[in-house]
C-alpha cells in the first residue's frame, strides 16, 4: 500500500538550508528532495519541451518508484488545442523517454476556454495517444462542475484512455480572503471552481491548494484525507500534490499530509527518510 506525495516544483529558494542542503548543485536538487517527497508536478514542461539529457538526469536522481505527474506542453494544449500536435507530441514522448515508469500519468491541463463543445477535440486527442503512457487531464471550465450533461460528456471521452480527472481543489484557498502578497497573487490566478473528488481509475491524481498558515493548509485538507484512506482501502494508488500560495514549506506539508493518513493506516509504506540539510559536524 503506498501513497504518492509531493509538490508543485523540487527546489525552491525558500527550502535552501531548510528543507535542501545549501549550497548545492541544480543537478543535486532533485535528489534531495526526493528525500522529502516521491513525486512532483513537472510544471517545466508546460513551457518547453526538455532536452533528452536533462530527464536523463532526473531519472539518475530519483529511484523507480518515483512518480513525475508531467504537464504536456502549451504548444500541444494551448496553442494548438490538440489539433495538428503530432510531431510535438513525438518530440515530447522521445524527449521523457528516460523517466521509465517514473513517468507516472502525463498531465493534459486544459485552458480555461476550453468548453464541452470542445470535448470531441479531446476525445480524438486522447483516442490516438500510444498506450506507453498513464494520461491526467485538467480541466477549468464551470460547465464540466455544475452541468451534468457535460460531466458525462467528458467522463466518456476520458474513458477512451482510461485517463483521470485531476481535481485543483482551492476550495479551502477560497474561504476567506487573501492576507499576503502570495496569497492575493494567487487569489487572482488560481481558478475558482467546485470540490470535485471522483477517481475515474485506479490512479487518482490530486492537487490541492492551502493557504500561507500551516495550520489553515492542515485543516482545509481534512476531506482529503478521508477520501485518500477510502481510495487506499479500495485498492488504490493515489498521488496527492499539496500547495500554498507561497510554497515555502510545501515540502514538509507535503510530509504531513503523508503522515496523517499513515496514522489511520499504520500498515501503508512510509516515506524515505530526508537528506541533511546542513553538512555534518566535527563536534
Amino acid at each position: 500500500m503506498r501513497l504518492h506525495v509531493g509538490c508543485a516544483m523540487w527546489t525552491h529558494k525558500s527550502w535552501q538550508g531548510r528543507f535542501l542542503a545549501h549550497p548545492l548543485p541544480a543537478h543535486e536538487r532533485l535528489r534531495h528532495y526526493a528525500g522529502w517527497c516521491n513525486a512532483v508536478e513537472g510544471n517545466t514542461t508546460f513551457y518547453a519541451t526538455p532536452a533528452r539529457d536533462t530527464v536523463a538526469s532526473w531519472a539518475q536522481q530519483t529511484d523507480s518508484d518515483f512518480r513525475f505527474v508531467l504537464k504536456l506542453p502549451k504548444v500541444i494544449t494551448h496553442e494548438r488545442r490538440l489539433t495538428g500536435v503530432d510531431e510535438a507530441l513525438h518530440d515530447f514522448l522521445a524527449a521523457i523517454e528516460p523517466l521509465g515508469p517514473r513517468a507516472h500519468a502525463l498531465w493534459i491541463q486544459l485552458p480555461g476556454a476550453f468548453a464541452p463543445a470542445d470535448v470531441p477535440a479531446l476525445a480524438r486527442f486522447l483516442g490516438r495517444l500510444p498506450g506507453s503512457h498513464r494520461y491526467a487531464v485538467e480541466v477549468r471550465h464551470p460547465a464540466f462542475f455544475d452541468d451534468p450533461r457535460a460531466v458525462r460528456m467528458l467522463e466518456a471521452a476520458l474513458a477512451v484512455a482510461a485517463a483521470e480527472w485531476i481535481p485543483f481543489d482551492t476550495t479551502a484557498f477560497f474561504q476567506s480572503p487573501p492576507t499576503s502578497d502570495a496569497e492575493r497573487d494567487a487569489w487572482a490566478k488560481k481558478p475558482r471552481v467546485p470540490l470535485r473528488s471522483v477517481a475515474l481509475t485506479d490512479r487518482p491524481i490530486v492537487r490541492y491548494l492551502g493557504r500561507d498558515a500551516c495550520a489553515r493548509t492542515v485543516e482545509g485538507w481534512q476531506r482529503w484525507i478521508d477520501i485518500t484512506v477510502g481510495w487506499l482501502h479500495e485498492g488504490r494508488s493515489p498521488t496527492v500534490f499539496i500547495h500554498t500560495p507561497d510554497n515555502a514549506d510545501a515540502p514538509e506539508l507535503a510530509r504531513r499530509f503523508h503522515d496523517d493518513v499513515r496514522a489511520r493506516l499504520p500498515e501503508l509504506e512510509p516515506l524515505p527518510q530526508p537528506m541533511p540539510a546542513e553538512p555534518p559536524t566535527l563536534f
